[in-house]
């Protein structure tokens, strides 16, 4: 293939990438972010603190400082949704109103969710009528607020089984609600995320988060070192046409209930993991 006819077939994506999983601190985020060649971050916490918690003052500071840095956002990594079904639904709604004040000052249209735990005596079906009227309400509240909600296929959520996430789709039926896609989670619950989840959910896929992980164990590795099937659905993507974020979530280092941590190096090596692979499928990112 000679170079005019590669560029010719290159699809555009923007990357972006979860700041907190490389520091604490924003300055050395946005620097390590830069360094990769992304002009987006992701927010889930600065100096250690979530967005669920950040007042109006450190929201106008972080704004200025990645704005002096040269680096948009591109969607607030909210916990909603990442609480037991039980609680009133009143109490996330509350919860996403904050949230929504952090993405306005950011300038970002798209916060991540999520649609709930339940208890170990709970099978996925019994919390199902709760868990649409909760985010129902959460997608009512965002489309009166003008963003978009982006669930993430957690594990242990209601939403995290292709099937249960097209349910959320389709019974919510909000243009204010659509998909944050993650690969390694689908792994993590023994789904092959391409081969069984792409097809229902592409229509409402709008984000796409990038980690791997191997179905034996659930260990989050580099994209293209697991079972995610990664290169199938980024080959997808670009012949459907998408143009969006992709967004690094590497993992590598640690994760837990809210979050997960890689550190400046393993965030490096997951960028150059995933961009080999949208390299070899013609993908430009920038």
């Amino acid at each position: 293939m000679t170079e005019a006819t590669t560029a010719a077939t290159s699809t555009a994506w923007t990357l972006s990438g979860f700041g907190d999983e490389v520091d604490t601190d924003p300055a050395i985020q946005a620097a390590v972010l830069l360094a990769l060649g992304a002009n987006y971050i992701e927010v889930r916490s600065a100096w250690g603190v979530n967005v669920s918690e950040m007042t109006p003052e450190q929201v106008a500071d972080l704004k200025e400082l990645l704005d002096t840095k040269g680096l948009k956002v591109s969607a607030v990594a909210s916990p909603i949704g990442k609480v037991d079904i039980s609680l009133p639904v009143e109490h996330e709604v509350e919860r996403l109103r904050q949230i929504i004040s952090v993405a306005k000052g950011l300038d970002t249209q798209y916060i991540r969710i999520f649609s709930f735990f339940r208890s170990e005596a709970q099978t996925p079906e019994e919390i199902r009528d709760d868990v649409l009227t909760r985010m129902r309400a959460l997608a009512a509240e965002a489309e009166s607020a003008g963003v978009v909600l982006l669930h993430e296929n957690e594990k242990d959520i209601y939403g995290d089984t292709p099937k249960r996430v097209l349910d959320i789709m389709e019974s919510v039926d909000s243009p204010a609600l659509r998909i944050a896609w993650d690969n390694a989670n689908f792994v993590q619950v023994g789904v092959r995320p391409y081969t069984d989840g792409y097809a229902i959910l592409r229509p409402y896929l709008e984000y796409l988060q990038v980690k791997d992980a191997i179905m034996a164990t659930g260990e989050v590795v580099p994209s293209g070192h697991g079972d995610g099937e990664l290169d199938a659905t980024i080959a997808a993507l670009k012949s459907d046409g998408y143009a969006g974020f992709a967004s690094l979530e590497p993992h590598l280092a640690s994760h837990h209930k809210l979050g997960g941590f890689s550190g400046p190096v393993a965030f490096g090596m997951a960028a150059r993991a995933f961009a080999v692979l949208a390299a070899k499928n013609g993908i430009e990112l920038s």
